[in-house]
Protein backbone atom coordinates (compact mmCIF):
# COMPACT_ATOMS: atom_id res chain seq x y z
CA UNK A 1 0.00 0.00 0.00
CA UNK A 2 1.38 3.38 -1.01
CA UNK A 3 1.85 5.80 1.89
CA UNK A 4 3.42 8.79 0.15
CA UNK A 5 6.72 10.51 0.95
CA UNK A 6 8.01 10.33 4.51
CA UNK A 7 9.78 13.35 6.11
CA UNK A 8 13.25 12.98 7.52
CA UNK A 9 13.48 11.67 11.10
CA UNK A 10 12.60 14.32 13.68
CA UNK A 11 10.77 16.68 11.32
CA UNK A 12 7.31 15.70 12.58
CA UNK A 13 8.51 16.25 16.15
CA UNK A 14 8.94 19.96 15.45
CA UNK A 15 6.27 22.22 16.92
CA UNK A 16 5.39 24.73 14.16
CA UNK A 17 6.00 28.39 14.93
CA UNK A 18 2.71 30.09 15.71
CA UNK A 19 2.75 33.89 15.36
CA UNK A 20 0.75 36.18 17.60
CA UNK A 21 -2.86 36.69 16.61
CA UNK A 22 -3.63 39.77 14.56
CA UNK A 23 -7.42 40.06 14.64
CA UNK A 24 -10.35 39.82 17.03
CA UNK A 25 -13.73 38.71 15.75
CA UNK A 26 -16.40 41.30 16.39
CA UNK A 27 -14.08 44.06 17.60
CA UNK A 28 -14.85 47.45 16.04
CA UNK A 29 -11.32 48.73 16.60
CA UNK A 30 -8.21 46.61 17.02
CA UNK A 31 -4.84 47.59 18.46
CA UNK A 32 -2.36 44.87 17.53
CA UNK A 33 0.32 44.81 20.22
CA UNK A 34 1.40 41.21 19.76
CA UNK A 35 4.18 41.27 17.16
CA UNK A 36 6.65 44.04 18.15
CA UNK A 37 5.92 45.94 14.94
CA UNK A 38 6.86 49.60 14.62
CA UNK A 39 3.92 51.86 15.51
CA UNK A 40 5.37 54.51 13.19
CA UNK A 41 5.30 52.25 10.15
CA UNK A 42 7.90 52.38 7.39
CA UNK A 43 9.93 55.34 6.27
CA UNK A 44 7.95 57.35 3.68
CA UNK A 45 11.04 57.09 1.47
CA UNK A 46 11.00 53.29 1.80
CA UNK A 47 7.30 53.14 0.95
CA UNK A 48 7.89 55.36 -2.08
CA UNK A 49 10.80 53.20 -3.25
CA UNK A 50 8.57 50.12 -2.97
CA UNK A 51 5.75 51.74 -4.96
CA UNK A 52 8.15 52.95 -7.67
CA UNK A 53 8.83 49.35 -8.71
CA UNK A 54 5.22 48.36 -9.33
CA UNK A 55 5.82 48.13 -13.09
CA UNK A 56 9.06 46.14 -12.73
CA UNK A 57 7.74 43.11 -10.90
CA UNK A 58 8.42 40.90 -13.91
CA UNK A 59 12.16 41.43 -13.42
CA UNK A 60 14.43 39.37 -11.18
CA UNK A 61 16.16 41.29 -8.39
CA UNK A 62 19.92 41.62 -8.06
CA UNK A 63 20.77 38.19 -6.70
CA UNK A 64 23.57 39.59 -4.54
CA UNK A 65 21.63 42.63 -3.24
CA UNK A 66 24.74 44.72 -3.89
CA UNK A 67 23.02 48.09 -3.46
CA UNK A 68 21.57 47.12 -0.09
CA UNK A 69 24.83 45.63 1.13
CA UNK A 70 26.68 48.81 0.15
CA UNK A 71 24.11 50.95 1.95
CA UNK A 72 24.44 48.86 5.11
CA UNK A 73 28.23 48.90 4.85
CA UNK A 74 28.24 52.69 4.59
CA UNK A 75 25.79 53.08 7.48
CA UNK A 76 27.66 50.84 9.91
CA UNK A 77 31.23 51.02 8.62
CA UNK A 78 31.38 47.41 7.44
CA UNK A 79 32.92 45.41 4.63
CA UNK A 80 30.05 44.87 2.16
CA UNK A 81 31.55 41.57 1.02
CA UNK A 82 30.89 40.12 4.49
CA UNK A 83 27.18 41.04 4.51
CA UNK A 84 24.60 38.48 3.42
CA UNK A 85 20.99 39.54 2.95
CA UNK A 86 17.98 37.34 3.42
CA UNK A 87 14.20 37.11 3.56
CA UNK A 88 14.14 38.26 7.16
CA UNK A 89 16.78 37.30 9.69
CA UNK A 90 14.69 34.13 10.12
CA UNK A 91 15.98 32.81 6.80
CA UNK A 92 19.57 33.59 7.70
CA UNK A 93 19.29 31.85 11.10
CA UNK A 94 17.90 28.78 9.35
CA UNK A 95 20.64 28.88 6.72
CA UNK A 96 23.31 29.02 9.42
CA UNK A 97 21.84 25.94 11.07
CA UNK A 98 21.64 24.12 7.74
CA UNK A 99 25.24 25.01 6.92
CA UNK A 100 26.88 24.11 10.22
CA UNK A 101 24.68 21.56 11.99
CA UNK A 102 23.98 17.90 11.26
CA UNK A 103 23.17 14.57 12.91
CA UNK A 104 25.06 14.12 16.18
CA UNK A 105 25.70 17.86 16.62
CA UNK A 106 24.31 20.02 19.41
CA UNK A 107 23.28 23.67 19.44
CA UNK A 108 22.53 25.73 22.54
CA UNK A 109 20.00 28.48 23.10
CA UNK A 110 18.72 30.09 26.30
CA UNK A 111 15.55 29.01 28.09
CA UNK A 112 13.29 31.77 26.77
CA UNK A 113 15.08 32.28 23.46
CA UNK A 114 13.36 32.82 20.11
CA UNK A 115 11.22 29.83 19.12
CA UNK A 116 12.84 29.63 15.68
CA UNK A 117 16.09 28.33 17.19
CA UNK A 118 14.87 24.82 18.11
CA UNK A 119 13.04 24.62 14.79
CA UNK A 120 16.21 25.43 12.83
CA UNK A 121 18.29 23.05 14.96
CA UNK A 122 15.89 20.12 14.63
CA UNK A 123 15.44 20.72 10.90
CA UNK A 124 19.18 20.09 10.55
CA UNK A 125 18.83 16.82 12.54
CA UNK A 126 20.88 18.27 15.39
CA UNK A 127 20.02 18.26 19.09
CA UNK A 128 18.76 21.47 20.75
CA UNK A 129 20.17 22.10 24.23
CA UNK A 130 18.41 24.60 26.49
CA UNK A 131 20.48 26.69 28.93
CA UNK A 132 18.52 27.94 31.96
CA UNK A 133 18.03 31.66 32.32
CA UNK A 134 18.36 33.61 35.57
CA UNK A 135 15.65 36.21 36.18
CA UNK A 136 14.57 35.87 32.54
CA UNK A 137 18.08 36.73 31.35
CA UNK A 138 20.53 34.55 29.42
CA UNK A 139 23.44 33.60 31.66
CA UNK A 140 26.97 32.93 30.45
CA UNK A 141 27.81 30.35 33.09
CA UNK A 142 24.63 28.37 32.42
CA UNK A 143 25.38 28.35 28.70
CA UNK A 144 28.97 27.24 29.30
CA UNK A 145 27.72 24.36 31.46
CA UNK A 146 25.82 23.10 28.41
CA UNK A 147 28.84 23.07 26.09
CA UNK A 148 30.01 19.60 25.11
CA UNK A 149 32.33 18.10 22.54
CA UNK A 150 29.31 17.99 20.21
CA UNK A 151 28.44 21.69 20.50
CA UNK A 152 28.65 23.36 17.10
CA UNK A 153 26.50 26.46 17.57
CA UNK A 154 25.17 28.83 20.23
CA UNK A 155 22.21 31.07 19.45
CA UNK A 156 22.02 34.19 21.62
CA UNK A 157 19.15 36.62 21.13
CA UNK A 158 20.56 39.90 22.42
CA UNK A 159 18.29 41.64 23.35
CA UNK A 160 16.07 38.63 23.90
CA UNK A 161 12.53 38.20 22.68
CA UNK A 162 10.14 37.76 24.54
CA UNK A 163 11.82 38.81 27.80
CA UNK A 164 13.38 42.12 26.68
CA UNK A 165 16.54 41.45 28.68
CA UNK A 166 20.08 41.65 27.33
CA UNK A 167 23.66 40.48 27.90
CA UNK A 168 26.39 43.08 28.32
CA UNK A 169 29.17 42.97 25.75
CA UNK A 170 31.80 41.95 28.33
CA UNK A 171 29.69 38.89 29.13
CA UNK A 172 29.27 38.13 25.43
CA UNK A 173 33.05 38.24 25.04
CA UNK A 174 33.43 35.93 28.05
CA UNK A 175 30.98 33.51 26.50
CA UNK A 176 32.82 33.56 23.18
CA UNK A 177 36.17 32.97 24.86
CA UNK A 178 34.78 29.82 26.51
CA UNK A 179 33.49 28.27 23.29
CA UNK A 180 35.47 25.81 21.15
CA UNK A 181 36.93 27.28 17.96
CA UNK A 182 34.69 25.03 15.86
CA UNK A 183 31.56 26.41 17.56
CA UNK A 184 29.74 29.29 15.86
CA UNK A 185 28.30 32.00 18.12
CA UNK A 186 25.22 33.53 16.47
CA UNK A 187 24.26 36.93 17.89
CA UNK A 188 20.66 37.65 16.97
CA UNK A 189 20.45 41.44 17.35
CA UNK A 190 16.97 42.02 15.95
CA UNK A 191 16.23 44.73 18.53
CA UNK A 192 19.68 46.36 18.67
CA UNK A 193 18.45 49.74 17.41
CA UNK A 194 16.34 50.23 20.53
CA UNK A 195 19.01 49.52 23.16
CA UNK A 196 20.11 52.48 25.28
CA UNK A 197 22.77 50.88 27.47
CA UNK A 198 26.45 51.82 27.50
CA UNK A 199 27.51 48.22 28.11
CA UNK A 200 25.69 46.84 25.05
CA UNK A 201 27.12 46.10 21.60
CA UNK A 202 25.35 44.28 18.80
CA UNK A 203 28.43 42.26 17.89
CA UNK A 204 30.06 44.02 14.95
CA UNK A 205 33.52 44.15 16.56
CA UNK A 206 33.42 40.47 17.53
CA UNK A 207 32.51 39.48 13.98
CA UNK A 208 35.28 41.63 12.56
CA UNK A 209 37.94 40.19 14.85
CA UNK A 210 37.05 36.50 15.14
CA UNK A 211 36.34 33.65 12.70
CA UNK A 212 33.38 32.13 14.56
CA UNK A 213 30.86 34.88 15.37
CA UNK A 214 27.93 35.99 13.20
CA UNK A 215 25.56 38.90 13.86
CA UNK A 216 22.05 38.91 12.37
CA UNK A 217 19.84 41.98 12.06
CA UNK A 218 16.37 42.72 10.74
CA UNK A 219 14.34 45.44 9.06
CA UNK A 220 11.14 44.15 10.69
CA UNK A 221 11.31 46.12 13.95
CA UNK A 222 12.70 49.65 14.17
CA UNK A 223 12.68 50.08 10.38
CA UNK A 224 9.01 49.09 10.12
CA UNK A 225 9.39 46.72 7.15
CA UNK A 226 8.10 43.48 8.69
CA UNK A 227 5.80 42.80 5.74
CA UNK A 228 8.69 42.77 3.27
CA UNK A 229 10.70 40.06 5.09
CA UNK A 230 14.16 41.59 4.98
CA UNK A 231 17.20 40.89 7.13
CA UNK A 232 20.97 40.73 6.98
CA UNK A 233 23.94 39.01 8.57
CA UNK A 234 27.45 40.29 9.13
CA UNK A 235 29.83 37.36 8.94
CA UNK A 236 33.47 36.35 8.84
CA UNK A 237 34.49 35.90 5.18
CA UNK A 238 34.33 32.10 5.28
CA UNK A 239 30.84 32.12 6.78
CA UNK A 240 29.60 34.66 4.24
CA UNK A 241 30.99 32.48 1.47
CA UNK A 242 29.22 29.45 2.92
CA UNK A 243 25.85 31.20 3.20
CA UNK A 244 26.12 32.52 -0.35
CA UNK A 245 26.60 28.96 -1.58
CA UNK A 246 23.35 27.67 -0.08
CA UNK A 247 20.93 30.61 -0.06
CA UNK A 248 18.40 30.98 -2.84
CA UNK A 249 19.73 32.78 -5.92
CA UNK A 250 17.13 35.56 -5.62
CA UNK A 251 16.19 35.30 -1.95
CA UNK A 252 15.51 39.03 -1.48
CA UNK A 253 12.84 40.63 -3.63
CA UNK A 254 13.31 43.67 -5.87
CA UNK A 255 10.95 45.93 -3.83
CA UNK A 256 12.50 44.76 -0.56
CA UNK A 257 15.99 45.73 -1.72
CA UNK A 258 14.83 49.18 -2.84
CA UNK A 259 12.83 49.80 0.34
CA UNK A 260 15.72 48.58 2.48
CA UNK A 261 18.17 50.99 0.86
CA UNK A 262 15.78 53.89 1.35
CA UNK A 263 15.12 52.88 4.97
CA UNK A 264 18.83 52.71 5.79
CA UNK A 265 19.38 56.14 4.29
CA UNK A 266 16.41 57.72 6.10
CA UNK A 267 18.14 58.09 9.45
CA UNK A 268 15.59 60.68 10.64
CA UNK A 269 12.72 58.19 10.45
CA UNK A 270 14.73 55.55 12.29
CA UNK A 271 15.53 58.09 15.00
CA UNK A 272 11.83 58.98 15.28
CA UNK A 273 11.02 55.31 15.88
CA UNK A 274 13.71 55.06 18.55
CA UNK A 275 12.60 58.30 20.22
CA UNK A 276 9.00 57.07 20.31
CA UNK A 277 10.16 53.90 22.04
CA UNK A 278 12.34 55.88 24.45
CA UNK A 279 9.21 57.78 25.50
CA UNK A 280 6.63 55.02 25.78
CA UNK A 281 8.65 52.01 26.96
CA UNK A 282 9.54 53.54 30.36
CA UNK A 283 6.11 55.17 30.62
CA UNK A 284 4.29 51.86 30.22
CA UNK A 285 6.70 50.04 32.52
CA UNK A 286 6.18 52.67 35.23
CA UNK A 287 2.38 52.78 34.85
CA UNK A 288 1.99 49.00 34.78
CA UNK A 289 4.20 48.63 37.84
CA UNK A 290 2.06 51.23 39.61
CA UNK A 291 -0.95 49.00 38.95
CA UNK A 292 0.79 46.25 40.91
CA UNK A 293 1.89 44.18 37.92
CA UNK A 294 5.32 42.60 37.76
CA UNK A 295 7.11 43.83 34.63
CA UNK A 296 10.49 42.54 33.46
CA UNK A 297 12.71 45.55 32.60
CA UNK A 298 13.19 45.66 28.84
CA UNK A 299 15.62 47.27 26.40
CA UNK A 300 13.53 46.33 23.35
CA UNK A 301 10.22 47.66 22.04
CA UNK A 302 8.06 45.41 24.20
CA UNK A 303 7.43 44.46 27.82
CA UNK A 304 7.01 41.10 29.52
CA UNK A 305 4.06 41.52 31.89
CA UNK A 306 3.50 38.86 34.57
CA UNK A 307 0.17 37.88 36.14
CA UNK A 308 -0.82 35.81 39.13
CA UNK A 309 -2.28 32.32 39.40
CA UNK A 310 -5.49 33.20 41.21
CA UNK A 311 -8.67 32.40 39.24
CA UNK A 312 -9.78 35.51 37.37
CA UNK A 313 -6.34 37.11 37.60
CA UNK A 314 -4.28 34.91 35.26
CA UNK A 315 -2.58 35.84 32.01
CA UNK A 316 -5.27 33.81 30.24
CA UNK A 317 -7.99 35.88 31.93
CA UNK A 318 -6.21 39.12 31.11
CA UNK A 319 -5.77 38.10 27.49
CA UNK A 320 -9.46 37.30 27.14
CA UNK A 321 -10.43 40.59 28.79
CA UNK A 322 -8.13 42.64 26.57
CA UNK A 323 -9.05 40.77 23.37
CA UNK A 324 -12.73 41.49 23.93
CA UNK A 325 -11.78 45.17 23.83
CA UNK A 326 -9.74 44.87 20.64
CA UNK A 327 -6.37 44.87 22.41
CA UNK A 328 -4.17 42.02 21.16
CA UNK A 329 -1.15 40.99 23.22
CA UNK A 330 1.06 37.92 22.79
CA UNK A 331 0.36 34.75 24.74
CA UNK A 332 3.61 33.03 25.70
CA UNK A 333 2.59 29.47 26.54
CA UNK A 334 4.85 28.13 23.78
CA UNK A 335 7.82 29.83 25.45
CA UNK A 336 7.08 28.22 28.80
CA UNK A 337 5.74 31.52 30.16
CA UNK A 338 2.01 30.83 30.63
CA UNK A 339 1.80 33.40 33.43
CA UNK A 340 2.89 36.30 31.21
CA UNK A 341 1.83 38.37 28.22
CA UNK A 342 4.15 40.28 25.91
CA UNK A 343 3.06 43.83 25.22
CA UNK A 344 4.50 45.61 22.19
CA UNK A 345 4.96 49.36 22.43
CA UNK A 346 2.30 50.90 20.22
CA UNK A 347 1.07 54.32 19.22
CA UNK A 348 0.01 56.71 21.98
CA UNK A 349 -3.67 55.79 21.67
CA UNK A 350 -2.95 52.07 21.90
CA UNK A 351 -0.58 52.44 24.87
CA UNK A 352 -3.12 54.44 26.85
CA UNK A 353 -5.94 52.10 25.87
CA UNK A 354 -4.14 48.99 27.07
CA UNK A 355 -3.19 50.66 30.34
CA UNK A 356 -6.80 51.71 30.96
CA UNK A 357 -8.06 48.22 30.12
CA UNK A 358 -5.57 46.52 32.42
CA UNK A 359 -6.54 48.88 35.23
CA UNK A 360 -10.18 47.93 34.71
CA UNK A 361 -9.26 44.22 34.57
CA UNK A 362 -7.37 44.35 37.85
CA UNK A 363 -10.15 46.29 39.57
CA UNK A 364 -12.75 43.72 38.50
CA UNK A 365 -10.46 40.83 39.45
CA UNK A 366 -10.01 42.30 42.91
Amino acid sequence: MLTGPVPQPGILDIAPYVPGKSSVEGAARVHKLSSNESPLGPSPAAAAAHRSLADQLHLYPDGSAVGLRLALAARYGLNAANIVCGAGSDELLSLLARAYLGPGDEAIYSQFGFLLYPIAIKTSSAKPVVAPEIEHTANVDEIIKCVSKRTRMVFLANPNNPTGTYMAIDEVRRLHAALPEECLLVLDAAYAEYVRRNDYEAGIELVATTPNVVMTRTFSKAYGLAGLRLGWAYCPPAVADTLNRIRGPFNVSLPAIAAGIAAVEDTDHLQDAITHNDTWLPWLECELTALGLDVTPSVGNFLLVHFGNEPGCTAYDADAFLSARGLILRRLDAYGLPDALRLSIGAEEANKAVLAALKEFLQKAA
